[in-house]
């Protein structure tokens, strides 16, 4: 299920008592901190299937929140890292042929908008109980080190795997165990150099709103969440150029009345309001 569409199955799955391995970032990013209470309360786990938490959950396993410095989560940077000159002429199909990934449109639209790795801070940040000022977002084109977490002595410990979901989806089903399997692995004499390079926030702003989001918390990332999605199917549609999209997730949460400790009628409400808000102004 892709979007703010797998809330409330999410909720009725803890509410009925059954650990969760979770791939659809939204939820979290909506009603992350709601989530992760409501499971402690069943004594349920929730289980990070997105590969880069998945990478960041096996890197925390057993370390003292104390000794965390910062979380990086990497990205490859999407199909306009090295596009010169202006977006806003961008179609959707150029939008859609992913240099990466094979995913479902939205999600690779994201991608190319950098707001995946926005919503992918704010989920680390309720994953992993960390503020969003202590995630960080690096571009790494080879894809190969999913994730590093930095430790207050300045070490660092990253997770490497060749790009395959199969491999953290086996994990968090044998999770606390490993299971042998003939997927592809990584061969490290073969991949020779890796590379790292900041994100320019500037170019790609709904990166720099998903931090926004995170700061100001409340019922924001689920407004953030919903215009995103409004703004992106009316891109696919044509009806909304590329730069469009920051441009309408920005002002929707400029109109938004915070709610700062909402319960989930309340992140629902939010998200509707939102929607209604980016249909207006798109």
């Amino acid at each position: 299920m892709v979007g703010a569409a797998g809330l409330k199955p999410i909720f009725a799955a803890v509410r009925a008592r059954k650990m969760l391995a979770v791939a659809n970032k939204e939820p979290l990013v909506m009603a992350g901190k709601l989530l992760l209470e409501e499971a402690a309360k069943h004594g349920v786990a929730v289980l990070p299937v997105d590969s880069e938490h998945s990478a960041l959950w096996q890197c925390l396993e057993g370390r003292d929140p104390c000794s965390v410095k910062k979380l990086i989560l990497t990205s490859s940077g999407g199909p306009f890292r090295n596009v010169k000159g202006s977006l806003a002429r961008i179609t959707p199909a150029q939008a859609l042929a992913h240099p990466k990934w094979k995913m479902g449109p939205k999600i690779t639209v994201d991608s190319a908008t950098m707001m995946n790795k926005g919503l992918e801070a704010i989920e680390a940040a309720n994953l992993f109980h960390v503020e969003a000022k202590k995630i960080e977002v690096v571009i790494h084109p080879e894809a190969i080190v999913h994730a590093l977490v930095e430790f207050v002595d300045g070490s660092h410990m990253a997770h490497l795997g060749v790009t395959d979901m199969r491999i953290p989806i086996q994990y968090a089903m044998s999770y606390p165990g490993r299971l042998e399997n003939h997927l592809p692995h990584l061969d490290l004499a073969r991949l020779r150099t890796l590379h790292f390079e900041k994100p320019d926030m500037k170019r790609f702003p709904c990166l720099a709103l998903g931090y926004e989001a995170s700061r100001i918390g409340g019922t924001m990332p689920a407004v953030l969440n919903a215009a995103n999605e409004v703004a992106v199917e009316a891109f696919l549609g044509g009806k909304a150029g590329f730069m469009d999209i920051p441009k309408v997730i920005e002002r929707t949460m400029m109109r938004h009345s915070l709610v700062l400790k909402p319960g989930l009628e309340e992140i629902l409400d939010a998200d509707l309001r939102a929607r209604q808000t980016a249909s207006e102004l798109l």
